[in-house]
C-alpha cells in the first residue's frame, strides 16, 4: 500500500514529509482552490517546490484549471496533475500539452457516480475516489468501490483518519490519501504524520 499526504503548505512539514525514512510517495498541493484552507498561493508554491522531493512525487491539485493556471505552474517540478472537475477531452488537451501523469479524481455520493471513472480509464495514470466534500474532509461509503476491477492504479481519499483499520483499505486501494486526517486545529501535526506513515510501513512489512 502507498500513501499520498494532502495539502501541504508549509516549508517545515514538507522537509519532514521528504526526509522521513517512511517517506509518503506522493505529496498534493492545492494549487487553484482557494476555497480550501490548504490553498498555496503561486509564489509561496515556488518556494516551497524548492525543497528537495527526495523519494516522493509532488502532485499538483487542480479543480477545474484553466489555461491560466496551467501556464504559471507548468515548469513548476511536479510528477503529476490530480484534476477535479474536468471533462476527458479537456483531460486530454492537458496531457497533449503539459505531458504529465494524470490523477483523475471521482467524487462519489452513490454507485452512479463510481462508474464515471469508465469515461477516464484511457487517461488517467490513477483512478482517484474522492468524496463530494472538497474542502471539507467528508467520507463516502468505501463499500463501493470495494470490487472494482481496474487495470489502473486506483488511489482512496474521503475523511480517512489514522486511527481506521488502514489494512482494511488494502482490500480496496493501492494508495491511501489522506489530509485532514494528519491535521489538529487545521494544521498539519508532525505526531500524527508520523504515526500515520510508520502505519503504512507496518503493514507492507507484514504483507
Amino acid at each position: 500500500m502507498k500513501s499520498k499526504i494532502c495539502g501541504i503548505s508549509d516549508s517545515k512539514i514538507l522537509k519532514y514529509l521528504t526526509e522521513h525514512p517512511s517517506p509518503p510517495q506522493y505529496i498534493g498541493f492545492i494549487v487553484n482552490y482557494p476555497k480550501s484552507k490548504r490553498f498555496v498561493k503561486h509564489n509561496d508554491l515556488k518556494e516551497l517546490l524548492k525543497i528537495d522531493k527526495n523519494n516522493s512525487k509532488y502532485v499538483a491539485v487542480l479543480v477545474q484549471p484553466n489555461e491560466k493556471i496551467l501556464e504559471e505552474i507548468k515548469k513548476l517540478p511536479f510528477d503529476y496533475y490530480q484534476i477535479y472537475d474536468c471533462t476527458p477531452a479537456e483531460i486530454r488537451s492537458i496531457i497533449e500539452k503539459y505531458n504529465r501523469k494524470i490523477i483523475v479524481a471521482i467524487t462519489v455520493k452513490n454507485q452512479n457516480d463510481v462508474v464515471k471513472y469508465i469515461e477516464y480509464n484511457e487517461l488517467a495514470d490513477i483512478i482517484l475516489f474522492d468524496s463530494k466534500g472538497y474542502e471539507k474532509s467528508i467520507s463516502f461509503d468505501h463499500q463501493l468501490i470495494k470490487n472494482l476491477k481496474i487495470n489502473k492504479k486506483l488511489m482512496l481519499a474521503g475523511n480517512i483518519q489514522i486511527q481506521d483499520n488502514l489494512k482494511s483499505y488494502k482490500e480496496i486501494a493501492d494508495i491511501v490519501d489522506i489530509s485532514g486526517g494528519l491535521e489538529t486545529s487545521g494544521l498539519k501535526d508532525i505526531s500524527k504524520i508520523n504515526i500515520f506513515l510508520n502505519k503504512v510501513k507496518q503493514i507492507n512489512d507484514e504483507a
